[in-house]
């Protein structure tokens, strides 16, 4: 299996004859009518998406930030489309798909406060298309996201947090020890639960199976799992900084958003704000008046390295065979 390194690690992906037996081996596993066919069509597309979206992102690394939302955002937009490609043979089937599947308000109120700005999730676009063909996530239309509570599902983000006054965590590092992980009993704390009922809550909505071991000393939750991975690890989100897993302290069906979701989101929202609210844009860039900045600029330097990254892994278990 290729390791993710850089940008660069997609070339193994620039090949026709090589992306089409990739297209379809997974077109014959979802028992696609023609893989054949469906495969030699749309190797040069899933190409020329990865293509496309890679551009934007090296575009992104020296562009003045004023630019940078809005060069990321469709860099992650075409890797998505990429993606797609390798679960649904016939996209897009109708221009509905072709909408961002998201909406915001155009117009910002008064005393606009970006941690408060709240995404909308729509019932048609590429965000409901991704969540469902690429994460089986469905009926996700209607559910407002606000900025705050997406930034704190990002593990690189937790320490600015700290940094700039929260008095917790957004997070609760998970520490290994060979082949265990253990989650300190803080996380009993912060989610008001006994470790019973954490235990049952934490196998429900995981995305990988777990053996809780119960003859470890101490009070801490230590659990065991074959087949934990990027990719699968919900609640878990991997932080690309440190190489540690981490669980979000904040419990809400954010829990259950795969992390490529939550930067499409956040960098949607900051692409209409760089193309629509010039004025707060610009003031914010330099001006600086409040704690925004620092996380948008952050945020933007993470996003430009780990939305690349996570797309990259979604590709190689599937190309690995871990659907």
């Amino acid at each position: 299996m290729y390791k993710y390194i850089d940008l660069d690690s997609f070339s193994i992906y620039f090949s026709a004859s090589t992306t089409q037996d990739f297209l379809y081996h997974h077109y014959q596993t979802l028992n696609i009518k023609d893989a054949d066919q469906k495969s030699y069509e749309n190797c040069y597309r899933f190409i020329y998406f990865l293509e496309h979206g890679l551009l934007h992102y090296k575009q992104a690394k020296i562009a003045p930030l004023a630019l940078k939302p809005i060069l990321l955002f469709y860099g992650v937009v075409h890797l998505i489309k990429a993606c797609i490609l390798t679960v649904d043979a016939n996209y897009p089937k109708s221009t509905t798909m072709l909408a961002h599947g998201v909406s915001t308000r155009k117009r910002k109120k008064q005393q606009y406060e970006f941690f408060q700005d709240e995404v909308k999730l729509q019932k048609n676009g590429l965000f409901p298309l991704m969540a469902e063909k690429m994460f089986h996530m469905k009926h996700l239309e209607g559910n407002k996201l606000t900025m705050g509570s997406l930034l704190k599902q990002i593990p690189e983000l937790n320490d600015l947090f700290l940094h700039l006054g929260e008095t917790t965590p957004s997070l609760l590092k998970i520490e290994k020890q060979t082949d265990t992980y253990i989650i300190s009993e803080e996380i009993l704390d912060y989610f008001h639960m006994t470790e019973s009922h954490f235990i049952r809550f934490f196998q429900s909505i995981s995305s990988f199976p777990i053996s809780i071991l119960t003859d470890t000393k101490g009070k801490n939750i230590t659990f065991k799992t074959k087949s934990i991975n990027f990719m699968n690890c919900l609640p878990l989100r991997y932080s690309i900084i440190d190489k540690q897993l981490y669980l979000p302290l904040m419990r809400s069906e954010l829990l259950k958003y795969p992390e490529i979701l939550i930067h499409y989101l956040i960098l949607y929202n900051l692409s209409m704000i760089a193309r629509y609210e010039t004025e707060w844009w610009s003031e914010l860039i330099k001006m600086m008046p409040n704690q925004d900045f620092p996380f948008i600029k952050t945020f933007l330097n993470i996003t430009m390295e780990k939305s690349p990254f996570l797309v990259y892994h979604f590709l190689s278990n599937k190309k690995e065979g871990n659907e």
